[in-house]
């Protein structure tokens, strides 16, 4: 659902999906090429939010902020199942891991990788290509050219899924029984390989 909000009404590309059961609210600016999951809130009512080019906020994630602030979400920022990024500044191809929370004024560098779970603390700032886990967060390693690899061809599948959500995503009612000409379900890791070449 997309929401106005003190005559704020969001931008989103007409190449992004955002997922039916998803709210947008106010003043946001949503890019080309995004994916916004079922139950993600991004709530642009006390300040602005900009998704660029590429970006993913998966299933029940929450992007939000203090009164008067913008936050960025920079070109292909991946952001895993249940996040909530409360007032921070992600970095271009960075990955924030399922349920961690990144909050006011920290700052997550381009290519750097928050592992799921962790808790990144207000005003905490973090270089570019840094692994970063735990509670508080803190930078363990450099993220190697394999796994910023793998992270890149990840977000690829994602920039993809809006062309085949609206291409195929229906709402229907169930099936009683398993057809016997049941699609097969493309194996994830093949396809992966195959975007990383």
């Amino acid at each position: 659902m997309i929401y106005s909000f003190k005559g704020h009404i969001p931008v989103v590309h007409e190449s992004s999906f955002v997922h039916p059961l998803a709210a947008v609210t106010g003043n946001v600016i949503i890019g080309k090429n995004c994916y916004i999951g079922p139950g993600a809130a991004i709530r642009g009512d006390w300040g602005e939010i900009i998704l660029e080019d590429g970006v993913n906020v998966q299933e029940n994630c929450t992007v939000h902020m203090f009164p008067g602030r913008t936050i960025i979400l920079k070109e292909s920022a991946h952001v895993g199942h249940g996040a909530v990024i409360h007032g921070a500044q992600l970095g271009r191809n960075c990955l924030i891991g399922m349920n961690s929370v990144i909050m006011d004024d920290a700052v997550i560098g381009d290519e750097c990788i928050v592992g799921a779970m962790s808790f990144v603390k207000g005003e905490t700032v973090f270089a570019a290509r840094q692994l970063i886990m735990g509670n508080p967060a803190k930078a363990v390693k450099e993220v190697s050219d394999e796994m910023i690899a793998w992270k890149t061809a990840g977000t690829q599948l994602y920039q993809q899924l809006p062309a085949d959500c609206f291409e195929s995503l229906r709402e229907v009612d169930p099936l009683r029984e398993i057809p016997e000409d049941r699609p097969i379900q493309e194996n994830f890791y093949k396809t992966l390989r195959e975007i990383k070449g």
